[in-house]
C-alpha cells in the first residue's frame, strides 16, 4: 500500500509486540515487528520503515546500538524508544542521539500515537 506509513516494532516481548501491531494498524498505517535488533537490520522492509518502535533493552543488540548503527549508517529514521527500565541517562543519550521521544512502559496508547503522528510529521 504505497502511500501508508509502515511503523515497525522492535521488541523481545511478543504480546506487546502483538499489542502494538494492532493499534498501529487500527489508525490506518502498516506494521511489522522484530523480536530483535539483528531481525530488523536484516529484514528488506526495514528501509520501508517510516518511524521505528524499539526497546531500550532486548537480549543481544540493545535499542541504543541498533540506533547507533543506523545512525552510522546514515540513517535518519525517527525512532520512539520505550522501556520498562527508568534511566534518565539512557533517556538523554537516546534523546541526544536523535530519537523523537522516549516512552516508560506502562505508556497509554494516546501518548503512543502522538508520538507517532509527531514523528512521521518531522520525517
Amino acid at each position: 500500500m504505497p502511500g501508508v506509513p509502515l511503523i515497525s516494532v522492535v521488541d523481545d516481548d511478543d504480546a506487546l509486540r502483538s499489542s502494538l501491531e494492532n493499534l498501529i494498524r487500527s489508525v490506518g498505517w502498516r506494521a511489522q515487528s522484530f523480536c530483535s535488533g539483528e531481525a530488523f537490520l536484516k529484514s528488506t522492509q526495514a528501509r520501508e520503515t517510516s518511524c521505528l518502535i524499539l526497546d531500550m533493552r532486548m537480549p543481544g543488540m540493545s535499542g541504543l546500538e541498533l540506533q547507533r548503527q543506523m545512525l552510522l549508517a546514515d540513517s535518519h529514521l525517527p525512532i520512539i524508544f520505550v522501556t520498562a527500565h527508568e534511566n534518565d541517562a539512557l533517556c538523554t543519550q537516546a534523546l541526544e542521539a536523535g530519537a523523537v521521544a522516549f516512552l516508560h512502559k506502562p505508556f497509554y496508547e494516546e501518548e503512543l500515537l502522538n508520538a507517532i503522528y509527531a514523528a512521521l510529521e518531522d520525517s
